[in-house]
């Protein structure tokens, strides 16, 4: 099984947080809903791996993001892909609701953490959220 390393990233604004729609164009979870993520090349930190993934798909530079969290990293095994995702959480906060999205997504909504449940998201998502709302790492 083929492993790699993701972040994945939360965007609160207010008392919201950021969940955009995967597009056709992507390669995995076409039309899941999900939080901000990319892969992590070779030894880059994943700090800088989330900055720039937010930058891309969302259009916000990283001086108006702050980290606020960074969640336990965890491993989703994903059988019919043949692929174990290395997955880095993180929570950032943001001064700014207006989004421009990529061609990676197709839609975005800011919601309450407690809808995500309601919301059909790429594998584990919910534990992702989880992981960096009962952090205590800043």
């Amino acid at each position: 099984m083929e492993a790699s390393k993701v972040v994945t990233c939360f965007l609160k604004y207010r008392d919201r947080i950021l969940i955009a729609r995967r597009s056709k164009e992507v390669g995995t979870y076409k039309r899941k809903w999900a939080g901000i993520s990319g892969f992590i090349e070779g030894d880059e930190n994943p700090i800088e791996t989330a900055l720039r993934e937010i930058r891309e798909e969302t259009g916000i530079q990283k001086d108006k993001v702050v980290l606020l969290k960074k969640g336990k990293i965890f491993k989703v095994r994903d059988e019919k892909m043949g692929k174990m995702w290395i997955v880095h959480p993180f929570l950032f906060e943001t001064m700014t609701g207006k989004i421009k999205l990529d061609r990676e997504h197709k839609e975005y909504k800011w919601i309450k953490p407690s809808e995500l449940s309601n919301y059909e998201t790429v594998p584990q998502l919910e534990k992702s959220l989880h992981n960096v709302l009962s952090s205590d790492s800043p």
